[in-house]
């Protein structure tokens, strides 16, 4: 689906309209609803409930992100025919990185038991954090950048939608630049979202897919809020509520039962109010 969203129905690079960004975003949603309807059939209710809520947390935090990922944007002043390909390829990467820091997590949780405070106790720190500030980007202070910039020869232009050109040698392009903040923005709120999922489940299946189901749709759903930025001011309090219930629940995880259904009825009541409000308080976000 992502080799056909790409190379077949937005070739050549484009934005997309609102019509074409929400049905994809509904496509993706679509498929998530399928897996979990298999999931219900294969592992039964416990299983797929678990899939359904992790999927919602990840797709909330997500959310999140792509504010961060317009900001990116808006500062490198991407062209809009070319962000749906620094999408593509920043989500391929954060599959990868996903992937790599669940199956950290499991076995850090698995072989030394008290790591769940740490991550419960982060989660808690980092949802305090979002309430008092939102999240910001300072791409001149990424390190990684930094060393980027010094080592490799960079084009003053934007070459197209290349990443690399040739010159005398080989140039990197500030496309690449832009893959490249993306990549490191999105490691860092790994950090948050993937402690977050191991609060409901262990399960390395249901951990992945959802992240990944979650990530998918990031693409699509990018063109859909990107003209929503300053709509959702309150969301980030809604967030930042949803990491401290989690990081909560970590804690008490040995000593209190929480069930999954009561989670995900927890977590999406606190986001459906920060949507709301933020719609009942339009003038909020602009003071």
């Amino acid at each position: 689906m992502l080799a056909l969203d790409l190379f077949v129905f937005n070739r050549p690079a484009r934005q997309l309209s609102l019509p074409q960004a929400l049905a994809w975003s509904g496509m993706w949603v679509a498929l998530a609803v399928g897996f979990a309807a298999l999931m219900y059939l294969h592992f039964g209710y416990d299983t797929a409930l678990e899939f359904t809520t992790g999927y919602i947390v990840e797709f909330s935090l997500s959310v999140d992100n792509l504010f961060l990922f317009l900001v990116i944007f808006r500062y490198f002043q991407v062209p809009p025919e070319f962000q749906h390909k620094v999408l593509f390829w920043g989500i391929i990467g954060a599959i990868v990185m996903r992937g790599i820091f669940i199956v950290v997590g499991i076995r850090l949780i698995t072989a030394f038991h008290w790591i769940i405070y740490l991550f419960g106790a982060f989660l808690v720190y980092s949802g305090i954090r979002l309430w008092r500030e939102p999240r910001a980007v300072a791409p001149d202070k990424n390190p990684v950048l930094r060393l980027f910039r010094r080592w490799v020869p960079v084009t003053p232009n934007y070459e197209g939608a290349n990443f690399f050109v040739r010159r005398n040698t080989i140039y990197a392009t500030p496309l690449l630049v832009v893959l490249l903040m993306i990549e490191t923005t999105d490691l860092v709120l790994a950090t948050d979202s993937v402690p977050a999922i191991l609060a409901i489940t262990l399960n390395a299946f249901v951990v992945y897919t959802s992240n990944v189901f979650a990530i998918l749709g990031l693409r699509s759903l990018f063109f859909v809020l990107a003209g929503l930025m300053q709509t959702f001011h309150y969301l980030h309090y809604g967030l930042s509520i949803v990491l401290i219930l989690i990081g909560a629940k970590m804690l008490a995880s040995d000593h209190y039962h929480i069930p999954t259904g009561a989670t995900l009825i927890a977590l999406a009541g606190v986001l459906l109010v920060s949507i709301v409000v933020s719609l009942l308080r339009p003038t909020a976000g602009a003071s």
